[in-house]
């Protein structure tokens, strides 16, 4: 049985999403007036001869059922079923509308007067339309909210609707897709396995002219090994295939958030001299804004010291079973001994690192450049990078001409306490939680694309 607190837990803010939980309440209403639970239907009980059931007297014997009741038996299912649905479509227009006169008010630089900003004060861009009656039917045909009578649509039902309408809207004007790596593409701590039903999916991508990367905070600086390790499933498939070079080259690799840019092609391998396929690096200099090549490394390493102090802190005061592991552009916590850290553990250490960072910048007086870091819960770990998803994406966007309505970004960690959430200031998301649903996306998207004529 779910306990109280761990109900009371999910309240918490950063456990919310403010839109979901916006359009939840507006469906809940219709659930509740109208999508009411069927009674079973009763046989009233035979009369005896005499017209008088045992024990009453005539004439007192009312009807069996009240009029509610027989109304309720007498209730036809499909009806009720389509009036439903009239009403949560209703609804997902009325949300289209609202996120439509956001993105007008936004164009004119006054996105706090919109009715959905006063309503929603937390809501991030939208860069493009989003078709929420169309994606509601999509929806409901797979899941059959319409028709549930017990259980009301739920924060996931929203989740994946919004998806469905995400893809709707970007399929004609998509040029850049990025993914998040663990639990987006493949399980998380594992690695690209060529099982995987995804790759072909990928390449799909691919051949349809779609830049594709993938934005992971796994931090190996300059070291292309590490990062074709964690891909050799995917990489073998490619070099299986015989990919050509043009098409290599829409495929990219950016690790440490935003730090360490690698381009997939064809290459020499080290031990054998054979032509493979794997991973070139590309130095910053080619890629990242003067702001970036501005960091001082003398002052990243001071973040990243007082990073590691609260950390350290926070691994004593909750006696946890994990050490601290330093990088050259991040620190974090990993367990020992395959044990598994609590969630409100994690969320102690990523909220209070947050925090005691954030005074650190405001204290550390105007001749600092406030670096951006990133603080999230990787699921059994917390890492603290130099950098986010935020200025991944918008680096990859520079560096090969995607703009903000062409451009999509996948990942499972969308609340405050995940890396992926920052992306949603710079391009169109979709929030998925396994690499199953990453694949029900791609199925949804692949079939709406336009392939180029000289496609392979």
């Amino acid at each position: 049985m779910t306990s109280s607190y761990r109900i009371n837990y999910q309240l918490r803010a950063h456990k919310r999403d403010p839109l979901i939980e916006f359009i939840k309440g507006l469906l809940l209403t219709p659930f509740v007036l109208h999508a009411k639970p069927r009674k079973p239907v009763l046989n009233a009980p035979a009369t005896p001869a005499g017209g008088h059931l045992p024990g009453t007297t005539s004439g007192l014997v009312g009807p069996i059922q009240g009029d509610d009741d027989k109304n309720d038996y007498q209730e036809e299912e499909k009806p009720m079923v389509d009036a439903n649905l009239q009403r949560y479509l209703e609804i997902m227009k009325s949300v289209e509308g609202m996120i439509e006169e956001h993105r007008r008010k936004a164009l004119k630089g006054v996105p706090e007067h919109s009715r959905l900003h006063r309503i929603v004060p937390s809501v991030a861009s939208f860069f493009t339309p989003l078709p929420l009656e169309a994606a509601f039917l999509v929806a409901n045909a797979k899941h059959s909210i319409a028709a549930r009578r017990f259980v009301p649509p739920s924060f996931n039902d929203i989740r994946r609707i919004l998806n469905t309408a995400q893809v709707m809207a970007i399929a004609p004007t998509l040029n850049l897709i990025t993914f998040d790596g663990d639990m987006t593409l493949y399980d998380d701590g594992t690695s690209f396995t060529k099982s995987s039903p995804l790759i072909p999916l990928l390449i799909t991508l691919m051949r349809a002219g779609l830049h594709v990367a993938i934005v992971t905070a796994a931090g190996y600086p300059g070291d292309a090994g590490k990062y074709e390790e964690r891909l050799s499933g995917l990489l073998q498939c490619f070099n299986e295939q015989k990919l050509s070079e043009k098409l290599l080259e829409h495929f990219y690799v950016l690790g440490g958030e935003c730090n360490y840019l690698f381009r997939c092609g064809w290459k020499k391998a080290e031990t054998t001299g054979e032509s493979v396929v794997g991973l070139t690096y590309i130095h910053p200099e080619e890629y990242q804004p003067n702001d970036m090549l501005d960091w001082k490394n003398e002052e990243i390493q001071e973040l990243l010291d007082v990073a590691e102090e609260n950390l350290r802190r926070s691994v004593s005061a909750m006696n946890l079973k994990a050490t601290v592991l330093r990088k050259m552009r991040a620190v974090g916590i990993v367990p020992t001994d395959g044990v598994k850290i609590a969630r409100e553990q994690l969320d102690e250490c990523v909220l209070s690192t947050q925090q005691r960072l954030l005074e650190y910048q405001q204290f550390s007086g105007p001749s600092k450049v406030a670096i951006p870091f990133c603080v999230f819960n990787g699921g059994n770990d917390v890492f603290v990078d130099i950098g986010n998803k935020l200025i991944g994406v918008q680096v990859l966007q520079k560096y090969l001409g995607a703009a903000p309505d062409a451009t999509v970004h996948v990942g499972d960690q969308f609340l405050s306490t995940g890396n992926d959430f920052a992306t949603r200031s710079s391009c169109c998301t979709l929030w998925i939680i396994s690499p199953e649903e990453t694949e029900g996306v791609l199925n949804e998207l692949t079939p709406l694309l336009t392939f180029p004529a000289d496609s392979e």
